[in-house]
């Protein structure tokens, strides 16, 4: 196995001003690159271009694409990189929560979120995604979550088809040790690096988010964090080699119980 270089932006999300938005993340992204050496892998957070305002009329993007895909792809294309992040697609009467993956290529892939917030009604205007997906980088393969999809451990059970799980999120603050616990919990029950990005600020419902972006390894241990209520990326290189040892040294994924999705 390889490795990867994973760049994840925690900052503030101006609430439904998409230019507002990808001037930001252009300046911190810039800030980022002119320091630190090139990412395989660039994450930005759930609805990172309007924030989660599921249930406004004219948010979001059309099927086909809309302009925060072509921003991504412009980002992916600059730094060559793979740049994703969450956006509101819309999808028959309804929308997807969409996690788009774009190439420095063009080549895009997506998932669309799985899981639901009945507490905010996302039910009631939002399609729920129906595919389980995997994406590829550099031969690792990645699963990709969206938010409230980390509380359901069947969905992202590790049945050793994948090495990385990657969750982007609005999660509130009111409910971080949750965040903090599960992306811990998921690490290491299906002994795999786990990747969380959090959103900063206050939404426009006045919903307060901390943050909380980290990168934890498949024992559990937190390897960076972002400090809480700041704008900032935080980047590390993932060695899969230190996995494949640890999967050898304590196989506990081969005493793992069947199960098949619906």
């Amino acid at each position: 196995m390889s490795t990867l270089i994973i760049a994840a932006v925690q900052y503030d999300i101006h609430w439904l001003d998409q230019q507002a938005n990808f001037n930001r993340l252009e300046q911190l992204i810039a800030d980022h690159f002119s320091e630190n050496a090139a990412a395989d892998l660039l994450l930005l957070p759930e609805t990172f271009s309007t924030g989660f305002c599921i249930n406004k009329k004219g948010v979001a993007e059309a099927e086909d694409g809309g302009i925060a895909l072509v921003w991504l792809k412009k980002m992916a294309q600059q730094y060559n990189c793979v740049v994703a992040g969450s956006v509101l697609v819309n999808k028959n009467d309804k929308k997807v929560n969409r996690f788009y993956w774009v190439w420095a290529n063009g080549t895009v892939e997506h998932y669309d979120k799985r899981h639901l917030f009945r507490l905010g009604k996302e039910q009631d205007h939002v399609e729920q995604g129906q595919k389980r997906k995997l994406i590829t980088i550099n031969g690792i393969k990645i699963l990709p979550l969206v938010c409230y999809d980390l509380r359901f451990p069947v969905w992202s059970r590790n049945r050793q088809d994948y090495d990385l799980m990657v969750n982007v999120a609005n999660w509130p603050a009111a409910r971080r040790h949750v965040w903090d616990t599960l992306l811990t919990a998921r690490a290491m029950e299906n002994q795999t690096w786990v990747v969380g990005v959090n959103r900063i600020g206050a939404d426009g419902r006045n919903t307060s988010h901390s943050g909380g972006t980290t990168i934890i390894d498949f024992s559990g241990e937190t390897i960076i964090c972002a400090a809480d209520n700041q704008q900032q990326i935080i980047s590390t290189q993932l060695d899969f080699s230190k996995l494949e040892k640890f999967k050898r040294d304590f196989p506990a994924f081969l005493d793992a119980d069947e199960f098949e999705l619906q």
